[in-house]
């Protein structure tokens, strides 16, 4: 067995206790808790993807018992994600659900191979920036397309064309629609804040849906209501192949593949921060997201990830082992097969209520504030406002190339701050001293007029060849005008980024305090 981080400890039991399942009680519980909030989320899901109704239960069906079959991470949940909405829509419009299923497929198989290629960790190497940009995005489109439904109307266009039609629809809204979908959201927003613990303890996404059905059946509200367009068999359907413009549907399958994938390996690692018990095995994670994802297109389902909230609600609930997600699809497929009737009673704007709540809270604040402290929010605000205003791809491109603008303004920028005191200056330089922040390190220096004693504080990340020659050219010419030179640190700094490769030749000796 290895003892690499990525590699999980196999086995459903082992974990010191005698049995098989010697977990089972608590991944019975954690079970029914993961089943109660997927299969109103999975509706919902496919409501904003555009997709039959019925495709968000069959992935869920899926991810439960497939991946948590073979998936690398055992209390790691994957069902259809929020976060695939935005270009699960897309291919919707562009190409038919048929074609879209075909994508699913393709995308799954990639990540086969991906996985299998063992090039699942560099996923982790993405700026979080960029992907936490790209969820708000996503979030906020799913938000401003659901609004439109709690509305009592159809969304109109995409990105932009969606939130300036809002104020259209909000003054010809549909009382009763509204009111469900507003209930919903309240209770949503409420239920965290709940003073008994207990009743907490319910999935308030349930909670909301209930109420909200509830409601719409008391008072007899005549509003649009869930149709899953038949049972569980007649809605499995095998993929359309594509006919033409075979370049966008490779594109189309690449996409998927990357966000799917980046998607679940963050999930993955996030979630194993939540519990102690065995690690995620990333490649094989990917190989499992691969295999739900081919099968779930093969039987007309959405597109399949690791999904935080789910897994959360998993390990809350005390799900030990990869058990809790089996169970949790074995629930998902016997309440469609033997209760499809239920989900027909419950209205399209509770669940567009429960999504415009999951949309907003894609928006993590507590991201914000992270990336805030680490100087990289105006790259998560390119990113969000890229993908709002143009589409996914777009945005993400732009989004990466604002991260590597900024990358490559770290990598080369350099401050140099000088203060005199008493004839004895002090300048400070800071950053990355390369050949391209010689000429404002040499300007600065340049302006100490002679005589003095000079104190060069370098707090440096790296110092390249052009640097060392600039600082030590100037002393010495310096100390030969008559002024005196204390280099601090450089020795330090040149062998850190160099080695100790002629460190005493290639830096001559400083002068004396």
């Amino acid at each position: 067995m290895t003892k690499d981080t990525l590699t999980e400890t196999p086995g459903l039991a082992q974990t010191g206790q005698p049995g098989r399942f010697p977990h089972l009680a608590r991944d019975l519980s954690a079970s029914l808790v993961v089943f109660l909030v997927a299969v109103p989320l999975s509706l919902g899901i496919a409501l904003a993807s555009g997709a039959p109704l019925m495709a968000g239960l069959i992935a869920a069906i899926v991810g439960g018992i497939v991946v948590g079959m073979i998936g690398g991470a055992p209390l790691q949940v994957s069902g259809p994600a929020a976060g695939l909405t935005v270009i699960v829509l897309g291919y919707v419009q562009q190409f038919g659900w048929g074609v879209t299923c075909a994508i699913t497929v393709g995308a799954g198989l990639l990540q086969i191979a991906l996985g299998a290629m063992g090039v699942a960790p560099v996923a982790l190497g993405m700026s979080p920036a960029v992907i936490h940009g790209m969820l708000a995005a996503i979030g906020i489109l799913i938000a401003m397309s659901q609004l439109h439904v709690v509305l009592g109307h159809e969304p109109t266009g995409k990105g932009l064309k969606t939130l300036f039609s809002l104020p259209e629809h909000a003054a010809q809204l549909d009382p009763a629609a509204t009111l469900i979908g507003g209930l919903t959201i309240a209770v949503l927003v409420a239920w965290p804040h709940l003073p008994w613990a207990r009743l907490k303890a319910f999935p308030g996404a349930l909670a909301a849906i209930l109420a909200a059905t509830t409601v719409s059946l008391l008072f007899g509200m005549e509003v649009p209501r869930v149709q899953l367009g038949g049972d569980l068999l007649s809605s499995l359907r095998l993929p359309e192949l594509p006919a033409g413009n075979l370049a966008a549907i490779l594109g189309a399958i690449v996409a998927l593949c990357f966000v799917a994938s980046a998607e679940s390996l963050l999930c993955a690692v996030a979630t194993d921060k939540l519990h102690t018990g065995p690690r995620a095995n990333l490649h094989k994670e990917l190989v499992g997201q691969g295999v739900g994802n081919t099968l779930s297109g093969l039987l007309g389902g959405l597109p399949i990830t690791g999904v935080i909230v789910r897994s959360t609600a998993n390990i809350t609930a005390g799900g030990k082992t990869r058990l809790s997600a089996i169970l949790h699809g074995v629930w998902v497929l016997l309440f469609v097969a033997l209760l499809p009737g239920v989900l027909t009673l419950v209205p399209l704007a509770a669940l567009a209520g429960l999504l415009v709540h999951t949309g907003f809270r894609l928006v993590n604040t507590k991201h914000i504030r992270d990336l805030q402290h680490h100087g990289e929010l105006g790259v998560y605000g390119v990113t969000v406002l890229a993908i709002v205003c143009t589409n996914l791809l777009m945005g993400l491109a732009i989004g990466f190339g604002v991260a590597l603008l900024r990358l490559l303004w770290k990598l080369t920028h350099v401050d140099v701050h000088a203060e005199e005191r008493d004839n004895r200056w002090t300048v400070w330089v800071d950053g990355t001293l390369t050949f391209a922040g010689v000429p404002k390190l040499i300007t600065r220096l340049s302006a100490i007029p002679p005589g003095a004693h000079v104190t060069i504080d370098l707090n440096l990340r790296f110092l390249d060849h052009a640097g060392l020659e600039a600082l030590t050219s100037w002393r010495s010419t310096y100390e030969r005008l008559g002024g005196t030179v204390q280099l601090d640190h450089l020795e330090e700094v040149w062998e850190r980024g160099r080695g100790h490769r002629g460190m005493r030749e290639a830096v001559p000796a400083e002068s004396p305090a």
